[in-house]
C-alpha cells in the first residue's frame, strides 16, 4: 500500500470513529469527522475540497458544540432541573459507557434523578416525582442533541462527498 492510500484509510477510519462518537459522549464525534475530512482533503492536495467547503464544514463542527449545550440545557430547564441534576446526567452518561447501549440510555436518566434528589435533599413522594421529571427531561434533551448531531454529521459527510465527486 502506498502512503496516499494509507492516509485515505486513516481519514475514513477517523470519520467512522467520529460517527460512533456522535452517539458516545466520550469521543469527540463531529470534530473527529471534520479532522478525517481535512486529512482526506490534504491528502488529495485540496484539489476536490476547497477552502470554502472546509470553512463550511468547520462552522458546522463548531455548531455541534452549541447543539450539545443547548439540547441538554433545554431538556433540563423545561422541567426545572437543578445544576446538580445536569451534572448528574453527564456523569450518568459517562458511567453508562461501561454498560453498553442500555447504559447510554439509562445512565443520564439515573444521574439526573440522583442529582436532583441530592439537590432537593428529600426522598418524599413530591421529591421523587420532581426528580423523575427532571431525569426524563434531561434524558430527552440529550437524545434530542444526539439526533441533531447525527443529522449534522450526515449532512457534513454528504456535503463533503458532493464536493469531492462534483
Amino acid at each position: 500500500m502506498d502512503q496516499q492510500t494509507i492516509l485515505y484509510v486513516i481519514a475514513a477510519l477517523m470519520i467512522a470513529v467520529g460517527l460512533i462518537g456522535t452517539i458516545l459522549p466520550a469521543l469527540p464525534g463531529l470534530p473527529m469527522i471534520f479532522a478525517g475530512m481535512l486529512l482526506a482533503a490534504w491528502t488529495n492536495g485540496f484539489e476536490d475540497i476547497g477552502v470554502w467547503m472546509l470553512v463550511l464544514l468547520g462552522v458546522l463542527t463548531l455548531f455541534s458544540f452549541v447543539i450539545d449545550f443547548w439540547s441538554t440545557a433545554l431538556g433540563a430547564k423545561r422541567v426545572g432541573a437543578s445544576r446538580k441534576a445536569v451534572i448528574g446526567a453527564v456523569l450518568g452518561m459517562l458511567a453508562g459507557l461501561f454498560f453498553g447501549p442500555i447504559g447510554l440510555f439509562v445512565g443520564p436518566f439515573v444521574g439526573a434523578l440522583l442529582g436532583e434528589l441530592w439537590h432537593l435533599r428529600k426522598v418524599d413522594r413530591d421529591g421523587l416525582g420532581q426528580a423523575a421529571r427532571v431525569g426524563v427531561g434531561t434524558w430527552v434533551g440529550i437524545v434530542l442533541g444526539v439526533a441533531l448531531k447525527l443529522t449534522l454529521a450526515f449532512a457534513m459527510i454528504g456535503l463533503f462527498l458532493l464536493a469531492w465527486y462534483l
